[in-house]
């Protein structure tokens, strides 16, 4: 674990139900190995905006690195916010996920201010990228 323990960020299920979300898992050989979602955000605070869309539990098995199906997960997660109204995509990540920093930024995405839970937290880099 990159982390050394449990991830406490809250986090609702019902979140992710639409119109105000979308949760995507990614199977290969009927099992699953890739998933992410993004859940809706309608009022200004932070660096977040009214439209936006938060992606959140984007992963990806050890197994399963290295085909691109993080970029299919993410590009779906877009579109599907896009389909949605929703303006702008926003996520956090941590320092310690190098590979995820590198997809965010070769997709497009650019840095922003922290946010939220992740506001005071030195270990996480929030990004941003209009729809």
């Amino acid at each position: 674990m990159r982390y050394g323990g449990e991830d406490h960020t809250p986090v609702d299920p019902a979140q992710f139900a639409a119109p105000l979300g979308h949760f995507v898992v990614g199977y290969l050989d009927d099992a699953p190995v890739a998933c992410g979602g993004w859940r809706a955000h309608d009022e200004a605070r932070d660096s977040l905006r009214p439209g936006d869309a938060e992606i959140k539990r984007m992963y990806t098995t050890d197994s399963a690195r290295g085909r691109g199906l993080s970029r299919v997960v993410l590009a779906g997660l877009e579109s599907s916010a896009r389909a949605a109204g929703r303006t702008r995509m926003v996520l956090e990540t941590g320092r310690p996920q190098p590979e995820a920093i590198g997809l965010y930024q070769s997709s497009g995405y650019r840095r922003i201010d922290n946010f939220g839970y992740y506001r005071e937290n030195p270990d996480s880099l929030c990004f941003a990228k209009e729809l």
